[in-house]
């Protein structure tokens, strides 16, 4: 069940980070995520957020989230020069984690799964050796019921996580295990972009990730990330990883037990491990995923909103939803982890 948290800045502390902002605007918000709505000026958001862009910056390092009312963004297209205005080169998407599919120049649907699943809250892309800073979605068609975006502070979530928990994350880093080809999920080819098996091992030798080729045509890699990361600007210590969403328990038990039974523990699609290959117990992610669940804040999609994200700070999910919905994403600022 999502809750709305409520930020550590004061609401008065709020109003006098907003009286700083530039002028053509207004702004709002105790809650996340921070709220940025088009004034009576007739200026273009990209245009805005280019002559602003570190006042943007200062807000996103704030608080995480910034949410664009008014401004009509509501297509590839437009999400694209919005993100251009922000940052100069925006980011393929290789190493997918889920399916999704191109909209534009380097713009995405969002995660293509079953409207009645819920994507848990994650960090885009944690479960390898680099990653996005920012992220851009935009709201282009708005679910009949449901479909938010859940937002929660991940300075927040790594003090609510149990001391025990969290140093055996920090010691041992987690292993991510993944099986491309399997008919069950992604194929190497949808994954890494390209029909050339060269390259795949090129990109993982170089990100230091195992790898074997089965019959099958099936690829396994292993991979030890980190449990946490520290944000390159502001020094915030935040939960960074994908275990609790990689991890078997995550599916419903039926499905988990069917994948078993076909392809074994270490044969699965994707499963995480604690970094020396050892189990993680079905206890612990259950924790983790729990103290997500606390911390999860929804706010209400408008066509046309443009919700820019610090991947560092915050994780963001997907709740069901009825109807057509369209999300578009937008990646920039890819930050590569050194320590593997």
């Amino acid at each position: 069940m999502e809750s709305i948290l409520e930020n550590d800045v004061e609401p008065q502390s709020v109003a006098a980070f907003s009286a700083s902002m530039p002028e053509d605007v207004q702004y709002e918000s105790s809650v996340l995520p921070f709220i940025i709505r088009r004034g009576s000026s007739a200026v273009s958001l990209d245009e805005w957020v280019s002559r602003n862009r570190a006042d943007v910056d200062r807000a996103l390092h704030r608080y995480g989230a910034v949410l664009f009312k008014g401004f009509g963004i509501d297509s590839a297209e437009r999400l694209n020069a919005v993100a251009l205005a922000h940052s100069d080169e925006l980011l393929d998407y290789i190493e997918r984690g889920a399916p999704r599919i191109r909209l534009g120049d380097k713009v995405y649907s969002s995660t293509e799964y079953a409207k009645e699943e819920v994507i848990p809250m994650h960090h885009e892309m944690s479960y390898s050796h680099h990653w996005p800073t920012t992220l851009y979605f935009c709201s282009e068609i708005v679910a009949e019921e449901g479909g938010y975006t859940p937002l929660a502070d991940d300075r927040k979530v790594i003090r609510a996580i149990p001391d025990e928990i969290k140093q055996r994350f920090i010691d041992k880093k987690v292993m991510y295990v993944r099986n491309y080809g399997l008919g069950v999920d992604m194929d190497w080819r949808e994954a890494f972009q390209t029909d050339s098996k060269p390259v795949v091992e090129e990109y993982l030798a170089a990100s230091k990730t195992q790898f074997e080729w089965l019959p099958g045509d099936v690829l396994r890699t292993r991979a030890v990330r980190q449990a946490i990361a520290v944000h390159p600007v502001t020094n915030d210590i935040v939960w960074f990883n994908h275990a609790h969403l990689f991890h078997s328990s995550n599916m419903p038990a039926d499905v988990r037990e069917f994948l078993a039974e076909e392809f074994t523990e270490e044969g699965m699609p994707r499963n995480a491990y604690y970094g020396d290959g050892s189990p993680i117990e079905d206890s612990v992610v259950a924790i983790i995923r729990s103290i997500y669940d606390q911390h999860a804040v929804r706010f209400e999609w408008e066509k046309g909103d443009v919700l820019f994200v610090d991947n560092f700070l915050l994780t963001h999910g997907r709740s069901p939803f009825k109807g057509p919905r369209r999300v578009c994403v937008a990646m920039s600022k890819l930050y590569t982890n050194h320590d593997i």
